[in-house]
């Protein structure tokens, strides 16, 4: 959420961040920065439904045009994602659909992968799934552990979140069933190979 913020893109406006958890370090973050912060305690609701209805009258007040999730580990309603469908932002850890859930380093470190890396996706009812709009990579060297590779996949993260939503504000956003197209985007030929080909001597 701050490299959002921090992001500064000129045709959004955030219009307020709202958590689950009245202890949310963004909360404070975004009152810093002269953003609108709501609590909606989940802990107040004895269902999952209750909790969402709760929330999307908080989002809605605000009249948000996209609903971005970020950090926001709550299970949402499949009522909801309807509510929102097409405009609800997501991004995850891993380079979809390998590891949705959560522990997706330990995941990516346990099966052995070479490339592991974050996705920004349109939310679907299913979980950690929908068209994807951008995803980046990065190589998991041989000596990483669970705490080097979440750091370098949060890198891209904070790059390629802000990217994505600057394209969706934009209206650069085509979406064709699960495939996403992104008009005007630069699409390159290079390959990432790792562990590198060896050249010989």
């Amino acid at each position: 959420m701050e490299a959002i913020v921090h992001a500064g893109i000129p045709e959004a406006k955030v219009a307020a961040v709202i958590s689950n958890d009245p202890q949310a370090a963004g909360l404070a973050f975004a009152r810093r920065h002269g953003i609108v912060a709501e609590v909606i305690n989940h802990r107040d609701f004895a269902d999952r439904s209750g909790f969402d209805r709760a929330l999307s009258e908080c989002i809605d007040r605000h009249q948000a045009d996209l609903v971005v999730l970020a950090g926001f580990m709550r299970i949402l309603t499949p009522e909801f994602v309807r509510r929102y469908a097409g405009r609800l932002i997501n991004i995850h850890p891993s380079l979809l659909p390998a590891f949705p859930g959560l522990h997706t380093h330990r995941k990516a470190l346990e099966a052995g992968v070479k490339l592991h890396g974050a996705t920004v996706h349109l939310v679907s009812a299913e979980l950690d799934a929908g068209p994807i709009i951008v995803q980046a990579a990065v190589p998991v060297e041989e000596d990483d552990d669970e705490a080097r590779l979440a750091a370098r996949v949060l890198a891209v993260e904070h790059r390629i979140y802000p990217q994505a939503l600057r394209w969706l504000v934009q209206g650069r956003v085509e979406v064709d069933g699960l495939r996403v197209r992104v008009r005007k985007a630069r699409t390159g030929s290079i390959a990432l190979l790792h562990p590198p080909e060896d050249l010989g001597d």
